[in-house]
This record gives C-alpha cells, structure tokens and sequence, in this order.
C-alpha cells in the first residue's frame, strides 16, 4: 500500500483524516461523526466497508457517494500505477482504499473519517496520519487472521496508534481495555475511555413523537452533551454515538470550529444502510449486517426493545469463517423460527450444516431454503400482519436481499 500510495503521490497525506477501527460498529461510529462534522458544515468524506448494493457507495462526500464517471476514472487511475515496477499486486480493498483518498483530495474535503477494514496493524488505511483514532468494541472475529483471542484481535487493532495521536475507545472488557492502554502508552498516544475519563450514561425511553428510542449523556474536557437522541437503534448505537462525540471533542483541540448544538442537529439525520434496516411493509422485513455472536446479540437486543412483533422469522446466512455457534446461541434467544440459506458467496457456509447445528442447541423449528428467493417464499407462508422477517448473519446476504426486494 506504502509502495501504491507513493506512485500516486501519497494523496493520504494531503487531507486531514480521523480514524476508526473496532469489531463491531465501526460503520456506525463513522456515518455519526461524520453526520456532527457536517452539522458544522465542514466538507466531510467518508469512507465504510463492505457496501451493500453497490462499491460507490464505500466512498462519499457530505452524504453522497462518488460518481460513476469519477469512479471509473480513479480506479483506471490506481490500477495504471499498480503496473509500476515494485508495487506488487494490490487487493481489492487496497485498490477501493487508494480510489477513496484520491477523490477526498479531488474533492477538497475538510476531513474524511475512515473506517479500517477488517485489522489494523496491516490494514490498508494504516498509512494515515489521523487527527483522532476512535475504537470501537473488540469482540471475536476473523480470528483465522488476527488472533484466536480478544485480547490478541485487540493488539492488532492498537497497530494503528500513532505517537501524539489521541486514542478515545468504547467501554471494553478488562483485559482488553489493558492491552489497548499498554499500547497507546507504547505508542506515546493519549488514550481515554468513554465511561472512565469521560462521564458516559443512556437510557431507553420511548414517546408518541419520537417512538422508541435511546438518549445519551457525554461529559468531555470541554463539552457536556445532555440527553441527545442516539439516531439509529440499540443500546450498542448509544455506545457508538458516545464515541462519536468523544472524537468530536479531540477534533476541537486540533482546530475544527465546533459547535454544539450544530452538531446535535447534524446528528439527527444520520442513518446507515443495513443496520436495522426496515425494507419492506406487509410483510414487514428488517435487515442487519451482524456477522459475528456480539454483533447478533446486539440485534436480537435492539429488535425486542424497539420493535414490536407477534413472532419473528429470522433468514440467516453466514461466511464458514465466523463464530458460528456463537451467532446461533443468539438468534436461538430471538427467533420463533429459523430458515437458513446461502450468502451468495463462495465462502458461504452450508446452510444444511446451519441448521444441523441449531437443532443440537435449540427445539426451535428451522428450515433449509436452497436460496434467498425460496427462503422468502417461505417466510411469507409462516408470517401474519404483526409478525417480522429479519435477514441477518451476513453484509452479502442484506445486500441481495434488498436487490431482490428492489426487483
């Protein structure tokens, strides 16, 4: 990436950047500073993994993801200087990543918030030099590549501290929240939590105008947030918009001119595809990208406290390379029936072996769809008018879910 970035004439380091890497809610935590910053009306890129319908929408400025043309330029662009002699044979996320940083220069932006892709240490978006790093929490996942422990997982996500850089993180387990604070002060970098150096609460409460919803308190050096609305659902959103706003705060130490009450309004319109997505009426149909056991328990949390239902279908699919036990044992807890399918990917995993596991840890019924369509099909049959149908277990999977729907 260093060798790409260099025949490009390193565009990382023309824009000012704030960084975020974690297991679970880096999108989130993303899409809700950027939303703040916008409310300050800064010219804010953004750049998020994986995309759900299509690659452009992994790269955007204020909201709006980079165009066809621009995109079809840029990457003809990265993969003339890939050719060069010595870079070797970029990824596709190392060649989407040079793309995104190209066009946040093109497009003059005031900061871009990056999300790290799937490590840290040796992502690709390791080679910015952040005005603020945000952690999200650590859980199991891609434990073939970071480690079979959390603690190992959350070492390779401290790769990406930097001398000088402040670290805010998310609440963590102990031992997690000890190797991250050993390496920051490995790294000389500034390290807080939200919850030990800065004051942090929420609490669910629901109203006739605003519905079931999430309200935050955050005290930080120099702000004092009072009961601000988390704009997507879950207890896990409240803990990812309280990070949010712990970024924001370093963000004013380095110069941004930020304004509080702007930045309340700004975060108010913000939302995530695929993240409790609600896609369909009749039958009502939500979506969520949750592809590991933290992630799904969050889900299964996040529906029962904001959702009414009668009785919920849950379609899943999942990658082989998951915590597969880890994600059943969740939706067994939520679901009133299961139907597992394929994610359209060639790393599915079999959904027949899916559902041999769930009979052993559940009485639940469950089913075997050939695929999304079929698996569908049979949801429609098993639900009434109060009942919900969620797709979950994987990004692939939402994602054909919403093309299929679309159609």
């Amino acid at each position: 990436m260093q060798r790409l970035m260099a025949v490009i004439d390193n565009p990382q380091r023309k824009f000012k950047s704030a960084h975020v890497v974690g297991t679970k809610g880096k999108g989130s935590t993303v899409a809700m500073l950027a939303g703040l910053l916008r409310g300050n009306d800064l010219k804010v890129g953004m750049y998020t993994s994986p995309h759900i319908m299509d690659v452009r929408e992994r790269i955007s400025v204020n909201g709006a993801p980079i165009s066809e043309s621009a995109f079809t330029r840029l990457i003809a662009e990265v993969a003339k200087a890939a050719k060069k002699p010595r870079v070797g044979e970029p990824t596709y996320f190392e060649m989407v990543t040079a793309v995104a940083f190209l066009y946040f220069v093109e497009a003059g932006v005031d900061i871009a918030v990056i999300e790290a892709g799937l490590g840290g240490r040796l992502d690709a978006t390791n080679i910015i030099h952040p005005e603020v790093i945000g952690v999200t929490n650590i859980s199991l996942d891609h434990m073939e590549l970071l480690g079979r422990t959390v603690d190992k997982i959350a070492a390779e996500k401290a790769g990406v501290f930097k001398q000088g850089v402040a670290v805010i993180s998310s609440p963590q387990r102990p031992s997690v929240d000890g190797v991250l604070r050993a390496a920051a002060e490995k790294s000389q970098a500034p390290f807080s939590t939200t919850g030990k150096e800065h004051v942090f609460s929420y609490r669910f409460e629901s109203s006739r105008e605003a519905g079931p919803h999430t309200r935050i308190c955050v005290t930080t050096p120099t702000s004092h947030f009072e009961h601000v609305r988390a704009p997507m659902m879950g207890d896990h959103q409240a803990i990812n918009c309280a990070l949010a706003l712990g970024m924001l705060d370093v963000l004013k130490s380095r110069g941004f001119t930020i304004d509080d009450r702007k930045s309340v309004d700004g975060l108010a319109g913000v939302s995530l595809p695929g993240r409790m997505e609600l896609i369909r009426e009749g039958p009502r149909v939500l979506v969520d990208g949750a592809h590991n056991a933290a992630s799904v328990d969050a889900l299964m949390r996040a529906i029962g406290q904001n959702i009414p239902y009668d009785s919920m279908v849950i379609i899943f699919g999942c990658q082989r390379d998951k915590d597969i036990p880890g994600m059943l044992r969740h939706i067994r807890i939520g679901a009133d029936k299961v139907i597992f399918t394929t994610t359209g990917s060639p790393r599915s995993a079999d959904p027949v072996e899916l559902a041999a596991r769930f009979t052993e840890m559940s009485s639940k019924m469950c089913q075997v769809a050939e695929d999304l369509s079929d698996a569908f099909s049979i949801a429609a049959r098993a639900v009434s008018r109060e009942d919900l149908i969620c797709v979950t277990g994987s990004f692939y999977l939402v994602g054909r879910a919403k093309r299929l729907l679309t159609k």
